[in-house]
């Protein structure tokens, strides 16, 4: 027995894999797809995604937002989670990205649930506030650029409803942020991020340690 959570050897965590992830044969296309991609380490893992797909389905969410989108695993994921006329708006800046995982949505059948907004995603989380959309989203993931993760949550804290979620990932940072000496500026972000979410009488809180950290957060 253990007061703390295990650390995940090769063998630990194919063992979990293979007897909690149960991966719909596009989304495990999608993922081999995208591990041949240069910047595979956005990747998400399959366990996270679905454990947000599991949230999804608890909540009985119908409208979710989505911050950074890459080739479309983590949108794909909660997408078929959500009843049929859910929605979901993914934001990103990037068409060559999105288009990979805009083939994966239609061969999956849930396109016409997914409202994808390509451009700087701030403004797109404005126009949002801006045409009263305050308060109307279930649930919001973000996982794009760490430079603008404090901004990405205030936002998507206006736009979800009392008793909503914001998830955040890679809030553990591969361990750099416990690490002291490390001082680059995404890692400095991440971390005053964290504390502020630890302080924030706003929220409900809990940081799981699943795949590179994940932070749930719910709007009280």
């Amino acid at each position: 027995m253990t007061t703390r959570t295990l650390s995940l050897d090769d063998q630990l965590y194919q063992y979990l894999r293979s007897v909690s992830v149960r991966e719909p044969e596009i989304l495990r296309q999608l993922r081999q797809e995208t591990a041949a991609h240069p910047r595979a380490i956005m990747q998400i893992a399959p366990e996270q995604g679905q454990l947000m797909a599991l949230l999804i389905k608890l909540m009985q969410a119908r409208k979710a937002l989505e911050i950074g989108v890459f080739t479309g695993y983590s949108a794909l994921a909660v997408a078929l989670a959500l009843p049929a006329d859910g929605q979901l708006v993914a934001c990103d800046i990037s068409p060559e990205y999105t288009a990979i995982a805009q083939r994966y949505w239609a061969a999956a059948g849930v396109a016409a649930k997914i409202d994808l907004r390509l451009g700087p995603a701030l403004e797109t989380l404005a126009g949002l506030l801006a045409v009263g959309q305050a308060e109307t989203f279930d649930f919001a993931f973000i996982d794009a650029d760490k430079s603008n993760y404090d901004r990405y949550y205030e936002s998507a804290l206006q736009l979800v409803r009392p008793g909503g979620l914001v998830l955040i990932d890679n809030v553990l940072w591969s361990g750099r942020v416990a690490d002291s000496t490390v001082q680059d500026s995404r890692t400095r972000r991440i971390r005053a991020l964290n504390q502020k979410l630890h302080q924030d009488s706003r929220i409900d809180l809990s940081l799981l340690p699943i795949a590179d950290g994940l932070t749930l957060a719910r709007k009280r």
